[in-house]
């Protein structure tokens, strides 16, 4: 993969904010996060390896999903600033929860929503991205990799805005440690 002299290897529109919240933050977060239930994810008929806990706006429209909880509420608001949006705007939060071993296959998140935003708890992953390609339209026989890649540091925040977003499907490989990640997104 390519490596950039001036920072990290990502695609256009992707931005990334290292120690975006502090330890005590972290912690805070971590014990009302210990007290929602989770679900096992389940898309076009398998079950993912994480658990997750929905609020707000659904991916498919059709889940009663629950209001965001009030302990999300400072932590939207900080994203929605750096975002340069309304916090209301987050319609929806989707709140993962990453055993060892658990990864999250290529993906591009649902057409519905517009910015994703997140935030990385507890332990360091790696996201990795490629172009995305319609479905149909990829010629058979080749195989894609990664082009971009960057280590998400435990209590670190993303943006994923224009062609990150778009343009691109990412993904996260098996993690080594217990990880929660706490994502925002905004409607279309």
């Amino acid at each position: 993969m390519p490596s950039s002299l001036f920072g990290a290897d990502v695609p256009p529109g992707f931005s990334y904010h290292p120690g975006f919240i502090a330890v005590e933050e972290e912690a805070g977060l971590l014990q009302q996060i210990d007290r929602l239930e989770f679900s096992d994810f389940e898309l076009r008929g398998v079950v993912a390896r994480r658990r997750v806990a929905f609020f707000g706006s659904s991916y498919d429209g059709n889940r009663d999903s629950p209001p965001m909880p009030a302990f999300l509420f400072p932590l939207r608001e900080r994203v929605a600033a750096w975002a340069g949006v309304a916090p209301e705007a987050f319609a929806m939060s989707l709140i993962n929860e990453y055993r060892p071993g658990a990864p999250i296959g290529w993906h591009r998140d649902a057409p519905q929503y517009d910015i994703v935003a997140g935030v990385s708890l507890l332990s360091d992953c790696r996201m990795r991205f490629r172009e995305y390609v319609f479905p149909g339209r990829k010629p058979a026989g080749l195989r894609r990799t990664a082009t971009h890649e960057i280590l998400l540091d435990r209590r670190s925040a993303y943006l994923m805005t224009g062609k990150s977003r778009s343009g691109y499907e990412h993904h996260v490989p098996p993690v080594t440690a217990l990880r929660y990640s706490i994502t925002f997104r905004t409607l279309r």
